[in-house]
C-alpha cells in the first residue's frame, strides 16, 4: 500500500529504535520526515530507504533539547500532510544525581518530556485534518519503577506514559489515536550491548532487537492498542513490577546500577 500524500514524522530517527521504525514505515510505503541530531548521517539512511522502497523521505537535523529549534522545525514541516507522529527521541544514563550537572539533567527533561509535548501540541491541528491519524510515544519499561542512579530518566518515562494515556482519552472521539510503547533493553550499540550482557539470564532472554520492537510497535499502533509492551518476557516483567514492593525493586536496582557505575 502506498501513502502518496501523507507523511510519518519520526524523531530520533538516525539510529536504534527510531531508525528501525523508519524502516518498518518505509516498507509499508509511508513517506517519512526523519528528525535527528546534526552529524548523525540521517541523509544516508534517507537515501537508502528511498532507493529500497520508493518513498519520499525528508530529513531535518536539529537539537530538540533547545526549545527554539522545536519551533523552527515545526514551522518547516507544517506544510506537509502528517498522519503519524512518532515521538521516539530520548536520552538517559546512569549517574549519581548529586554528580550530575544541570546541563545533563536539563537535557533529559527537555528531550524526553518538553520536546515531546510541544511537538505533539503543535502538530495536532495537522493530524486532525487527516481521515485517520496516530501518535506513538516511546516510553520504556523503566516507567513502571523508580530507579536510583537513573532518577530523572524513569521519571520522564513515567510522564510520557501518563501524558499519552490522558491525551488518548481526551481524543477518544476524534480521528487521532494515541498509543504509548514501553520497550525493554535493545542492543542498539556497543555500550548498550555491554550493559545488557551484565544482566541476568532472565533479563537477557527478554531482549528484542530494535527491528523486532519496531515491527511490533507499528502493528499494535495501527490495530488501535493503547499500551504497547513488545515481547512476552517484557509484558511479564511489567506485571511483576506492579506486584513487587517498591522498596524491594529499589534495593534490586540499587545493587545492579551501583555495579554499572563502577564499570
Amino acid at each position: 500500500m502506498r501513502y502518496q500524500n501523507t507523511f510519518t514524522v519520526i524523531t530520533g530517527a538516525s539510529q536504534g529504535l527510531g531508525k528501525a521504525l523508519a524502516g518498518v514505515c518505509a516498507r509499508q510505503g509511508r513517506n517519512l520526515i526523519l528528525i535527528s541530531l546534526p552529524g548523525e548521517h540521517i541523509h544516508l539512511t534517507a537515501k537508502e530507504l528511498m532507493r529500497q522502497h520508493a518513498v519520499e523521505v525528508i530529513c531535518l537535523e536539529t537539537d530538540l533539547t533547545l526549545e527554539e529549534n522545536i519551533s523552527e522545525m515545526v514551522s518547516s514541516i507544517k506544510k506537509y500532510n502528517i498522519n503519524i507522529l512518532i515521538n521516539n527521541a530520548g536520552i538517559g544514563g546512569t549517574k549519581k544525581f548529586m554528580d550530575a550537572d544541570l546541563a545533563y539533567i536539563n537535557g533529559i527533561l527537555q528531550l524526553n518530556m518538553k520536546s515531546l509535548v510541544i511537538l505533539t501540541h503543535q502538530l495536532l491541528p495537522i493530524l486532525k485534518k487527516q481521515k485517520q491519524s496516530y501518535i506513538l510515544n516511546i516510553s520504556s519499561l523503566a516507567a513502571f519503577s523508580p530507579m536510583p542512579y537513573k532518577t530523572v530518566y524513569p521519571a520522564t518515562k513515567a510522564f510520557v506514559y501518563s501524558f499519552s494515556r490522558g491525551l488518548n482519552a481526551e481524543l477518544k472521539e476524534s480521528n487521532i489515536h494515541v498509543a504509548v510503547a514501553h520497550p525493554g533493553g535493545m542492543p542498539t550499540n556497543g555500550d548498550t550491548t555491554k550493559r545488557i550482557n551484565t544482566h541476568s539470564k532472565f533479563i537477557r532472554f527478554s531482549i528484542l532487537s530494535a527491528e523486532t520492537t519496531a515491527a511490533i510497535c507499528m502493528e499494535k499502533l495501527l490495530q488501535g492498542e493503547n499500551i504497547i509492551i513488545p515481547g512476552k518476557m517484557n509484558r511479564f516483567s511489567s506485571i511483576l513490577q506492579k506486584f513487587m514492593p517498591v522498596d524491594l525493586q529499589l534495593r534490586i536496582f540499587s545493587t545492579k546500577l551501583q555495579r554499572e557505575l563502577q564499570q
